[in-house]
Order: structure tokens, then C-alpha cells, then sequence
């Protein structure tokens, strides 16, 4: 499948943080070459740096980046802005497209059945990358719709692994859940980082001090979580010994309600990135 990929000429629509990132990560893995990639950005010092640094095909229109890629038989159209530059997106590529074309979507709330309406083709997957992926270390969920077939598939897979993981769900609302969860769940996590290392400057710790210690723990916890396959319950049991420390950080933050104020944001994030998608 990767010699399949070789041959796609891929388009990034809006090139950002997430567009640069998906195309270092194709270009670091080898799968494509810099001369079947093209992104359009309306900075012309932001052009130069993507040209330069990369060696692709930077263009000012949004309409250019896609007839560049959009001409060749094996043509993905990548559109990563932001959702309040999604219309301006869509009257640049009308008529643009064709009808054959694999359009993939990273824009938050941007439904399916709207995308593949405006843009003229039935070829559409959704994806909702997380933060981490900038470093090749996120994970992506991704649907798509019935038209995608088996090859383009594997054609997306291929791209999404330059972000570190993709995840294909079923349905399209199991996009917003992983918005809600995956998408927005760094945000917790460097929350929880900052509660605890403010925790440690306030224990005597340097701040430094205290921010290496807690980054450290809470890596080296997610690996070994993920090399012992065990439920985080009996994780969380290892290391409680009756009486001791763990017990009672334990107590106080079941009484603080840490977990139901947790349940409750990622549902507060889910019911807004439902909401994003009936706009």
C-alpha cells in the first residue's frame, strides 16, 4: 500500500500548524516526495518558509493548490483551516474539484454530508487529529463516507500516520466524542500538569524542578500502563498500600469529585462540538 501512496499528489488547503505537520510527517516517513505536495497560504513569508523548508509547491489561492493536485488521477484534497475560514474555503473551490477527487476534513464541526454537498464529490473523510500529533505523537479518529473505497482507505491511513496513530470509527458522532475526548484531551492533561506542579512549588520545589518531575511521572505512568495491558483500577491498586500516601491523595480526591468533574468536560466538550456541526 505504500507504493500506492507514493503516487498520490496531495493539496493542503489552509496551511497551519496541522498542515505542516501532516506534511513533515510524510515527507519524514517517505511517503511522498515534495514535488507531488502543494498548499496554498495567503502570507507570502509563510509560502517562502514552506518552499524552502520543504521544497513543495506553495501558492497564494486555494483554488491553484487544488487544480495542482486535483489534475492527477490520484489526487487528495486536504483542508485544514480553521472553521471560521471553511466558507471562504468552499466558494474558492467551487467547480474546482472533481467529482472523483478524496477530500479529507480536519476542520472542527465540519459535517460530512455538508462538506460533500459543497465541494461536489462524494469521496469525503472526516478526521479529528489531537495536539500531540505536531510532534508525530497524536492519534486521529476518522470516518468517511460509503464512496471512499478500499484503496483510498488505505491511501488516508498512510497520511494520518504522519500525525503517529489514526483510529477509523463507525459513525460520524464517534467524531465529535473523540473531539470531546482524544481531540480536547490534551487540554486536561496540561491541566493537570499545571495543578501539579504548582502543587510542588508550593510543597518547596524550584518551578523547573517541580515541572520535570511531574512530566516524567505522568510519561512514564502512560508507558507503563500501555506495556501492562491492565485496567487503570488495578494499576491504581498497585500502588495504593493501606494507610499510605497514595490512600490519602486518594480520598481527597474522590471527595473533591475529580472524576465527575472530569466526566462532566468531555461532556461539555462533546455537547459544543455537536453544536459546531449544526452551524
Amino acid at each position: 500500500m505504500a507504493n500506492q501512496a507514493k503516487e498520490m499528489h496531495l493539496a493542503f488547503i489552509g496551511c497551519g500548524v496541522m498542515g505542516e505537520s501532516m506534511i513533515a510527517g510524510l515527507l519524514r516517513k517517505g511517503i511522498v516526495e515534495p514535488d507531488r505536495i502543494s498548499a496554498s497560504h495567503p502570507r507570502d513569508s509563510r509560502r517562502k518558509e514552506l518552499s524552502e523548508k520543504y521544497g513543495i509547491t506553495a501558492v497564494a489561492e486555494n483554488a491553484e493548490a487544488a487544480r495542482s493536485a486535483g489534475s492527477h488521477e490520484n489526487s487528495v484534497i486536504v483542508i485544514c483551516v480553521k472553521p471560521q475560514r471553511l466558507e471562504r474555503v468552499i466558494t474558492d473551490l467551487l467547480g474546482v474539484l472533481h467529482p472523483n477527487n478524496l477530500v479529507i476534513s480536519i476542520v472542527a464541526g465540519a459535517r460530512i454530508e455538508y462538506l460533500a454537498g459543497a465541494l461536489g464529490t462524494a469521496k469525503v473523510v472526516r478526521a479529528m487529529p489531537n495536539t500531540p500529533s505536531q510532534i508525530g505523537a497524536g492519534i486521529t479518529a476518522w470516518t468517511c463516507t460509503e464512496a471512499v473505497g478500499e484503496d483510498d482507505r488505505s491511501d488516508v491511513r498512510e497520511i494520518l500516520s504522519a500525525l503517529g496513530k489514526e483510529l477509523f470509527v463507525e459513525t460520524e458522532n464517534m467524531i465529535d466524542m473523540a473531539t470531546s475526548l482524544s481531540a480536547t484531551g490534551p487540554t486536561y492533561i496540561f491541566m493537570v500538569m499545571e495543578a501539579l506542579t504548582d502543587a510542588g512549588v508550593h510543597l518547596g520545589f524550584s518551578r523547573d524542578m517541580a515541572k520535570e518531575l511531574v512530566q516524567e511521572t505522568m510519561l512514564g505512568s502512560v508507558k507503563f500502563a500501555m506495556d501492562s495491558h491492565k485496567h487503570p483500577a488495578e494499576l491504581r491498586n498497585m500502588v495504593t498500600s493501606p494507610g499510605g500516601t497514595s490512600a490519602a491523595a486518594i480520598y481527597q480526591m474522590e471527595k473533591g469529585t475529580l472524576r465527575t468533574v472530569l466526566s462532566k468536560a468531555v461532556y461539555a466538550a462533546y455537547k459544543r462540538a455537536v453544536e459546531l456541526g449544526e452551524k
